[in-house]
């Protein structure tokens, strides 16, 4: 077609110009975390999250800097005239041993023509991004059997202290900060003002925005949201332009009253749309990592069941979205379920606020909050904020955000 060696030496050149420029002072936790030595390797996440940057440090962490390596962004023009499965079919001919894929879903038949290279290619390993949307299992080639998958969250409140004060601390699991929070917010505290530091995340640190300047961090989280709105869904998913329109309108309704107790039916109302519409677009907007759906515990639950509560993904979107309703009670719940859900499952429980693995209940809320609403539940604890050190079963708020 329009392959020439001049166009692949592009790649190399923009490539080699990205990774002279990585930073290696601060990396996400799921560096660590990813068998790098699978075939195929899935990682989503939203938007700005920092999947380029994962790549780029790992490749230059450690990988030699030759022509065996070959990191590409699927939306760069290059693939307008050359296709993926050319590319990689003249990179392995080079020598080439790792191929690192940016935004596939950006890319049409992305899924048939990374299927055809792990298929064709026993010695090639490739990793690619793409957003949280996607569905890497379903549509006209499933890599279920193939790729093994990722997701990247935004920032921890631990990785937000890390990258903003220079101040390392490892992650604690759920069962450490239960049994052993006393000690351990103590230690922290000894060293940090973590009170300070969790209300600048809960407004600007889940994204990395914020290194770039306060004053344009709001700007940037609103087209970020815009972005996955009408770039990322309409990529990922068969909707059109009045689609969107629906889903801005929805997620605006949400904001306005989160934590959001849907009445389904009358939502589907006021936006015109049927019911399991409705639920639909719910159902992406949670996979695009713009809202948290609380269920409750049934096993076998449909993914087009009815939530009982909705919330912002995380607590930056309140500032985006509606400022106005970001009240301190909504932060908390919004921070508390936004850090355990990346590695637990929540569901939605009363008395209390959140059920955890089925068998922990927490009830959120400031430093007054007494065991009044979770007494006689066993396994029950608080999540105060506005404490640095906590007793019993009130473990401070802010310390769950050391999670990962």
């Amino acid at each position: 077609m329009y392959f020439t060696k001049y166009t692949m030496d592009r790649l190399f050149e923009i490539f080699q110009r990205k990774l002279r420029n990585t930073k290696l002072d601060f990396s996400r936790f799921l560096l660590d975390e990813i068998d790098w030595t699978q075939r195929l390797i899935a990682i989503k996440g939203a938007r700005g999250v920092g999947k380029t940057t994962l790549l780029l440090q790992y490749i230059k962490l450690n990988l030699p800097n030759d022509e065996s390596v070959l990191y590409a962004s699927l939306d760069d023009w290059y693939f307008t005239k050359n296709s993926l499965v050319e590319t990689a079919e003249e990179f392995v001919k080079q020598g080439g041993q790792y191929l690192f894929l940016d935004e596939v879903h950006k890319y049409p038949n992305w899924s048939i023509e990374i299927k055809n290279l792990y298929d064709q290619f026993d010695d090639l390993k490739i990793v690619f991004t793409a957003s949280s949307i996607l569905e890497i299992y379903k549509g006209d080639a499933d890599l279920s059997r193939r790729a093994v998958a990722y997701l990247l969250p935004g920032l921890s409140l631990r990785e937000y202290i890390s990258l903003q004060y220079q101040k390392k601390y490892k992650t604690f699991n759920l069962d450490e900060i239960i049994e052993n929070h006393g000690k351990i917010s103590q230690e922290i505290s000894s060293t940090i003002k973590p009170l300070k530091m969790w209300k600048e995340y809960t407004k600007t640190g889940y994204y990395p925005y914020f290194t770039e300047g306060a004053l344009a961090y709001p700007e940037k989280v609103n087209n970020t949201i815009n972005a996955i709105l009408e770039v990322d869904l309409p990529n990922s998913r068969s909707i059109d332009y009045q689609s969107v329109y629906k889903l801005k309108q929805l997620l605006y309704i949400i904001s306005e009253s989160v934590p959001f107790k849907p009445n389904i039916s009358k939502l589907s109302n006021i936006l015109g749309i049927t019911r399991p519409t409705l639920l639909q677009y719910l159902s992406y907007m949670e996979k695009a990592q713009l809202i948290n759906m609380l269920r409750r515990e049934t096993k076998g639950i449909s993914l087009m069941s009815k939530p009982e509560k909705i919330f912002l993904q995380n607590s930056n979107l309140f500032f985006a979205l509606n400022e106005a309703n970001a009240n301190i009670g909504n932060l908390r719940e919004s921070f508390f379920l936004n850090q355990l859900s990346q590695k637990h499952e929540i569901n939605y429980t009363d008395p209390g606020d959140f059920l955890i693995d089925g068998k922990m209940t927490f009830e959120v809320g400031g430093k007054n909050k007494t065991n009044k609403q979770i007494k006689g539940i066993s396994n029950a604890y608080i999540a105060a904020d506005n404490i640095e050190t906590g007793r019993g079963n009130k473990i401070p708020l802010w310390l769950f955000g050391f999670l990962y």
